[in-house]
């Protein structure tokens, strides 16, 4: 079988979407010889490597963003040129704009069956926009419009991949058909707990060994909800100077915010996107705490992989990723402000985080990793691949 993974969030500082897409790839060289891997995305210029088990296509595309560097892909004809000459059994569209309109228009003109991951639940971002500027009304409207979308977007696939059982029950009122709960996961043989790097990566780092060190791995932009995480940051430095310090791994729109905070605390460290999955796990073990400040995430694979790491996550009760935290949530904050954040952070110091650290290492390793989860992927690939009527 040939998959194809087609997408536009991707990018050289990305995160959940390119990790996907990399852990697939590994998975079909490991355990699938009977596979190949296309993907097609993004890029500075267009061109293509790899080789005749997996091959990356990249589409000469506008940056929409110099922080994150993510693209905009709008040479759509270019799609079904790779399209035509690689000819896959099956093509997974990953975002939910125009190149996914692009798969299905190519999927029914090349007879090939389209399905969709519903990796970002967008709706709810440009919901707090417009409540934030506009009335009712006008969030009213945006909703129903929102909903109109979706359904005939995610209707037009074969199937849809939803990362969060309560995400699919939500799209399933909207009028969303076929959709299948599939999980992401996480590599149990690079994060691990245990290994003695903590005091060599702090010292690489410059942060003090005797410091609470928190962690955020992830875009810096607004619908991370990174804002609430520094004002919280801010607050706590105000209550005991120098006690936390802060390690933010990543880029985005909000990076000055960061720098502001680092001079007005000097408390805070900042290194750019790590692409190196065995080093991403030794700054997981160097934390002595993983925040994360999202209310919008539809999985949480950043947290999963802390977990995996043996360090606890905090955050912000009530998202989709309620379900993937294997530590005590009483202490998480019950609202999203900086106080409550603050406070539930301060309150998570009191438990024995090693020891629940490593609690939590076991199920995340155990219940998520990624060869089980490209297991029912393919699974369902077969299924689709088999029923399809051209």
């Amino acid at each position: 079988m040939k998959i194809c993974d087609l997408t536009q969030f991707y990018s050289p500082v990305s995160g959940g979407v390119r990790r996907y897409i990399e852990q697939k790839s590994a998975y079909l060289r490991a355990s699938r010889p009977d596979c190949e891997h296309v993907i097609i995305v993004p890029g500075a210029t267009t061109g293509h490597s790899g080789d005749s088990r997996v091959r990356t296509y990249t589409i000469a595309s506008p940056l929409v963003s110099r922080t994150s560097r993510y693209r905009a892909l709008t040479r759509l004809h270019l799609i079904e040129e790779v399209l035509e000459k690689e000819r896959p059994d099956i093509i997974e569209s990953g975002d939910p704009y125009q190149v996914a309109w692009k798969a299905v228009a190519s999927g029914r003109g090349l007879e090939i069956p389209v399905v969709g991951f519903y990796h970002s639940h967008f709706p709810e971002s440009y919901m707090r926009t417009i409540a934030k500027y506009f009335g009712r009304v006008a969030v009213s409207i945006t909703d129903d419009i929102c909903r109109r979308y979706v359904r005939a977007l995610y209707n037009a696939f074969q199937c849809t991949f939803v990362p969060s059982p309560a995400l699919g029950r939500l799209l399933a009122t909207w009028g969303v058909e076929r959709l299948h709960t599939v999980d992401l996961g996480v590599d149990a043989a690079v994060f691990v707990p245990g290994i003695p790097d903590r005091e060599q990566t702090r010292a690489r780092l410059g942060i003090p060994p005797d410091a609470r060190l928190l962690l955020y791995v992830g875009r810096m932009a607004p619908e991370k909800n990174v804002r609430t995480l520094f004002a919280a940051f801010a607050i706590l430095h105000a209550r005991s100077s120098g006690r936390f310090h802060l390690l933010c791994a990543g880029d985005g729109t909000q990076r000055q915010s960061l720098v502001r905070l680092q001079e007005a605390t000097g408390a805070v460290h900042w290194m750019p996107y790590c692409t190196d999955p065995m080093e991403l796990a030794a700054i997981y073990r160097a934390a002595d705490l993983f925040v994360h400040p999202g209310v919008q995430e539809t999985f949480g694979l950043v947290a999963l992989e802390s977990q995996a790491s043996g360090t606890c996550v905090v955050g912000i009760r009530g998202s989709y990723m309620d379900r993937i935290i294997f530590s005590d949530q009483e202490f998480w904050a019950a609202e999203n402000s900086p106080e409550a954040l603050a406070d539930a952070i301060e309150s998570k110091f009191t438990l024995d985080l090693r020891a629940a650290g490593l609690k939590a290492s076991a199920e995340a390793r155990g219940k998520y990793s990624w060869s089980t989860v490209f297991s029912r992927i393919f699974e369902i690939y077969s299924g689709v691949v088999a029923n399809f009527s051209r």
